[in-house]
């Protein structure tokens, strides 16, 4: 058949490049286990895509979905395919193995194996026999298999000295004429051969096919050959009948692979990094319906590549096939649906903001490759909070320039949506476009008390959301954010607010807290938040030991001392990791207390520190300590300052 890739044989450098006209939601890209890609056929019998590799020695088999259902191994150097005209066999060139090997399609086994000369490359059906090009530099030549006898025949050497190497073979389905092309040659050799006695009867020959051959194909009427040569850019067609020109079909740098449908419909790709890499035309178009330009999937700026004879189709023509290959080696398959219907865009342009009740005007412009029937229209469709599942509007009709416009009245506001659709008819895809509008909304009054007070550790506090007027929406939802990185912002109430329009729930605080009060809006009012930070301090307590009395005096309790004693205090502090606790003193001397001076001291994991006061203690001064929590100077800012009790002490002799 028509396909091996030319980089078997050639050592030119290509351009790259992959581009796709906004592929349609069904296309689907599948990712290939293949190092290398020499050619692809479609079987639509049993819906399957063949594609050969020959790096790896394999055939991998997908669906039509691309996802790969088998892989044929034992191929060493596999590169040309051929599907005979049910289906029913697969026909494949193995280049190393120096055969032709036969698999059975519904059960993808091997059937047969032919020996096929010195590296065979490519094969073609044509007069009633499997034709193949095979032979390494300087001796390339055309081989046969006959299938009318008992057993078939191999005829070797049956073209002469006109191939370098192996030709590239294909024919049109049941024709007598077989297309040969040299892929080694600069310029490209084309010779169309009479195969209808079993014998080659060469009809034509032309130089004028460009250099640097990637594929080519014989339209399904057998009249002409496309040709996808790197030069010139664009893809020639030459009549059979004597390889005269017979016009081209636009494209780009470098043509490198090109698939006709049953129905006459080409696409014609090229390998190129920033241009469409896929141009479809219509059976009898001159004007290509689509481009495809396939998006990157490596690492480069460049789009993805498409493989020499990377295309074909499905002898429906539902769909396009084709393999690609991004920087980093991976080879992909796209497949691409209805690719003979023309990408149509809808452009929407609704006002930024409007006035919710109030009439807006949306407009809008249709544009497509091939031009929309006259008085095509398009369905409406707003989509807002009172219709979150899409309210229909009038359709509209699109004016002769492509344009269309239509009025609407938003009864709610928030964000409006406008969807315009286009359902596709047989020459255009069904495509939809759309645009928001921002609509006003009222203001309403949304409070929540307490903001700004503190609490004690563990106190449990009454929070009130308040809602004001509404339209339909009465719900509220209650959040506490306790301080601290290890605890969440959490919804601690959802509900309804009742006939005064209160939402309460009750909090034990044990850290600083900001409570939020949410309102999510409705349709005529817009949404409303509202917080308070309240603080929550911590326990603390301080115990006194070594004392060797206690007395209740100068309105106190007090701990007494010997001066050879060093008290000890335990400060007990709800925990937080790397907490600090401040141990303040003071004396009293002459009606009045005095700063002895502070320091911090770490809590352990328990919340507790131990603190000994050594030192000379002088004999008959009252004192006092308090432990104390301060806010960010005891290592965090999760309670708010807390002061313990102060606790009374006095040295004796």
């Amino acid at each position: 058949m028509r396909s091996l890739t030319a980089a078997t044989t050639l050592a030119v450098l290509f351009s790259s490049a992959v581009l796709t006209a906004t592929p349609a939601s069904a296309d689907a890209t599948r990712s290939l286990p293949v190092k290398q890609a020499a050619d692809i056929v479609v079987d639509g019998v049993h819906q399957r895509v063949f594609v050969s590799d020959p790096s790896n020695g394999k055939i991998v088999v997908t669906d039509y979905a691309g996802n790969v259902t088998r892989q044929l191994t034992g191929l060493p150097g596999v590169v040309g395919l051929e599907l005979s005209a049910d289906s029913g066999t697969l026909y494949a060139a193995v280049r190393d193995a120096d055969a032709i090997v036969a698999f059975d399609t519904a059960t993808d086994t091997e059937t047969a194996r032919y020996s096929a000369g010195d590296g065979p490359l490519s094969v073609a059906l044509a007069g009633g026999r499997l034709w193949f090009g095979y032979g390494s530099a300087g001796e390339g030549n055309i081989g046969s298999v006959d299938f009318s006898g008992e057993q078939p025949v191999v005829t070797l050497a049956q073209e002469g000295n006109l191939w370098y190497s192996g030709p590239m073979l294909d024919a049109a389905p049941g024709a007598d004429t077989l297309i040969a092309g040299a892929i080694g040659q600069s310029p490209v050799a084309l010779a169309s051969y009479d195969v209808s006695t079993g014998t080659p009867t060469r009809t034509a020959y032309s130089t004028e096919a460009g250099s640097n051959l990637g594929d080519l194909q014989v339209t399904p009427d057998g009249q002409d050959v496309v040709v996808a040569s790197g030069a010139p850019y664009r893809h020639q067609v030459f009549k059979t009948s004597d390889l005269t020109a017979n016009g081209s079909y636009a494209s780009d740098a470098y043509p490198n692979s090109v698939a006709i449908a049953p129905d006459g419909a080409v696409a014609a790709g090229i390998s190129g990094w920033y241009e469409p890499d896929v141009y479809v035309y219509k059976p009898g178009g001159t004007t290509s319906v689509r481009e495809y330009d396939f998006p990157n999937t490596g690492t480069s700026s460049a789009g993805d590549e498409l493989s020499d004879s990377g295309l074909a189709w499905a002898p429906d023509g539902s769909r396009l096939f084709a393999v690609t290959s991004n920087d980093e080696g991976v080879y992909s398959l796209r497949v691409l649906e209805a690719p003979t219907k023309a990408v149509t865009a809808i452009a929407v342009d609704a006002p930024a903001t409007a006035t919710r009740a109030k009439k807006l005007t949306v407009k809008g412009t249709v544009t497509s490759k091939v031009a929309l029937p006259a008085g095509a229209q398009l369905t409406v469709t707003r989509t807002d909070l009172e219709s979150p599942n899409g309210k229909a509007l009038a359709a509209v009709t699109v004016k002769a320039d492509g344009t269309y416009s239509f009025t609407d009245t938003p009864p709610a506001g928030g964000k409006v949506k406008y969807t315009v659709r286009y359902a596709g008819d047989a020459d255009h895809a069904a495509r939809s476009g759309s645009d928001t509008v921002d609509v006003s909304r009222a203001k309403t009054t949304l409070t929540l008390n307490n903001n700004g007070k503190v609490y004690s550790y563990g106190q449990d506090v009454k929070f009130t959301a308040h809602l004001g007027t509404t339209y339909k929406n009465r719900k509220v939802e209650i959040w506490a954010d306790p301080f601290g990185g290890d605890k969440a912002n959490k919804l601690v109430k959802s509900g309804t607010v009742n006939s005064s329009g209160n939402l309460s729930v009750t909090l034990d605080l044990k850290r600083d807290t900001k409570v939020t009060a949410k309102f999510a809006g409705d349709a005529r009012y817009a949404p409303k938040s509202v917080s308070s930070t309240v603080g929550a301090k911590v326990k603390v307590s301080t115990a006194v030991s070594k004392h060797y009395k206690t007395k209740y005096t100068w309105g106190h309790t007090y701990h007494y001392f010997k001066k050879s004693v060093n008290p000890v205090f335990t400060t007990t502090m709800t925990a937080y990791p790397d907490r600090k606790q401040r141990m303040a003193f003071e004396f009293y001397y002459n009606g009045t207390w005095y700063d002895l001076g502070s320091e911090y001291f770490a809590l352990g994991s328990a919340g507790i520190s131990k603190v000994e006061l050594t030192g000379e203690h002088e004999t008959g001064y009252r004192m006092r300590v308090r432990s104390s929590y301060i806010n960010s100077s005891s290592g965090d800012t999760v309670n708010s300052t807390t002061h313990g009790a102060w606790k009374y002490f006095i040295f004796t002799s």
